[in-house]
């Protein structure tokens, strides 16, 4: 099983190892994000979504309840936004508080994103090295053959160089398809974070100005 992995790395040469490692840092990084999305609660927000209405309601001893302890990130927000306006701080201050809140929220929430994006743009461009540097390669041994060259070894060169340039898009389509996926969960946690903290101020005081900068 092995053998067969490292004549393949062997013959896409350097640019292969790279992409390999390319490939090992993409998977490791998607499990990663996906582990810590699910761990800042990106996916649930039913706990967020009672405690605003009760709220709303104004049940506000309740609504401090059903998000006390909770680790979503929804739910770590409107915990903020219900904290500042029941330690009754001005309604200026209260804002500027949770607005601080969302903007660390949506710092963890983002990243790992860059390096995915990077990966994406860097894959690709490593296979295409590859592949270049291995036609020069092919090219040269055809000039060295001279008139008894055989077009058989320049095509088997062509394709070998040309392994460099799939694994490069290999690597590339699941990481740009990872990044599309994770941006997606990302901006309706922002939209959710935007609302549910514009729902509670707006029972204090206007808040959905510096929300909405924030969460930009």
């Amino acid at each position: 099983m092995i053998d067969p992995i490292l004549s393949f790395l062997q013959t896409g040469g350097a640019a292969m190892w790279a992409i390999a490692a390319l490939s090992v840092a993409t998977l490791s990084l998607i499990l990663w994000k996906f582990w810590r999305l699910a761990l800042m609660g990106a996916f649930a927000g039913a706990r967020a979504e009672r405690s605003v209405a009760l709220w709303q309601e104004g049940a506000r001893a309740a609504a401090a309840e059903a998000v006390s302890g909770r680790v979503g990130l929804r739910a770590r927000l409107v915990r903020a936004a219900i904290g500042a306006l029941s330690l009754g701080l001005p309604e200026a201050k209260a804002r500027e508080e949770t607005t601080r809140v969302a903007r660390r929220l949506l710092v963890e929430l983002r990243s790992g994103l860059r390096a995915l994006e990077l990966i994406a743009v860097i894959a690709p461009l490593l296979g295409l090295l590859g592949t270049v540097l291995g036609m020069i390669d092919a090219f040269q041994a055809l000039q060295s053959a001279g008139a008894a060259a055989d077009p058989a070894d320049l095509a088997g060169g062509i394709w070998e160089a040309l392994l460099t340039t799939a694994a490069g898009m290999a690597v590339a389509i699941p990481a740009s398809v990872a990044l599309s996926w994770f941006e997606s969960v990302t901006e309706a946690a922002r939209v959710d974070i935007e609302d549910a903290a514009t729902r509670v101020l707006t029972r204090g005081g206007p808040g959905r100005t510096a929300l909405r900068a924030a969460a930009e």
